[in-house]
């Protein structure tokens, strides 16, 4: 069983490393050297032209563009897909791009999965990811080996691709206004006097808690905002939302407001820090100072 692996980011590699340790064999080509270099490491190997013809591609790139280059460019892995191997396409996109992607592979007698990913880089490294997949019983079928090496839990959510990335877009647009949320309420609660730590630990017993508060809130009490997600995730993700919002003729106006402040977040050269650096923003218009920033 012969896995490749496009794409080797936060999620990729732990992904990949999970599928090591459940004994199928990974190939795996990123940009980035040095990520293909820790996927050896966790016990992969690189993708070369001479690498045997998979059974599975699992695509873990940005955007839409770089799941069309990869799988069917140029250079595009769909062409040293097996017979009857199924494409899993993780990547946060428009259903009609799913819809498009698996016509495509079809074409070419191949499966395709259409699986956007949930869970971060620690649950992608523990194999405990929540797929939201749609696509054939056939695509499911061959995309087996895969989803129970990275998931913990895979929706079913459809006979055709479409469904995975639309249900995807609903946690984008809760996610992304939940960071946000939780970095106007603690750079609020600053300007009452609340310090950031006291946030946390009291908010997290609280009603107003949830689970992307728990896991990006200590970013910014330890001023540590080493990527685990990037702000330049969100403008591309909400976008996407928004995208969608418009043409169901949708407003999504709580979305829009919290996309401004990932945009300026990103202007002010914040765009590969950590999402939870979004309270920066905050905290320059309130002229407050951050854990870990120091006296302004």
């Amino acid at each position: 069983m012969n896995i490749y692996f496009a794409g080797l980011g936060s999620m990729g590699l732990g992904m990949a490393a999970s599928c090591v340790r459940a004994g199928l064999t990974v190939y795996g080509t990123d940009p980035n050297p040095d990520r293909v270099t820790a996927l050896i490491a966790a016990g992969g190997q690189m993708l070369t032209a001479d690498s045997p013809k998979a059974n599975i591609i699992v695509c873990v790139v940005l955007n839409a563009d770089q799941t069309r280059s990869a799988l069917f460019g140029a250079d595009g892995l769909a062409a040293r897909l097996a017979p009857g191997g199924v494409i899993i396409s993780c990547a946060t996109v428009a259903p009609g791009f799913a819809r498009e992607m698996e016509a495509q592979a079809q074409a070419l007698g191949l499966h395709y999965l259409d699986a956007p990913i949930s869970g971060g880089a620690a649950k992608a490294g523990l194999g405990t990811l929540s797929v939201m997949a749609a696509g054939s019983a056939a695509a499911f079928a061959a995309a087996r080996p895969a989803l129970d090496a990275m998931a913990e839990t895979v929706f079913e959510l459809g006979d055709h691709a479409g469904p995975g990335s639309a249900m995807k877009a609903v946690n984008q647009m809760l996610a992304g206004v939940h960071i946000a949320t939780m970095a106007e309420a603690m750079t609020f609660g600053m300007t009452q006097g609340i310090a950031p730590e006291t946030f946390l630990t009291v908010i997290r017993q609280c009603a107003g808690t949830s689970w992307m508060l728990e896991n990006r809130a200590p970013h910014i009490v330890a001023g540590d905002y080493t990527p685990h997600s990037q702000i330049n995730i969100w403008p591309k993700d909400l976008g996407i939302v928004l995208d969608i919002a418009r043409d169901a003729r949708f407003s999504a106006p709580i979305t829009a407001a919290a996309l401004q402040q990932y945009l300026a977040a990103a202007g002010m050269g914040l765009g590969h820090e950590d999402d939870a650096a979004v309270a920066k923003v905050y905290a320059r218009n309130a002229r407050l100072t951050l854990p870990g920033e120091g006296d302004a």
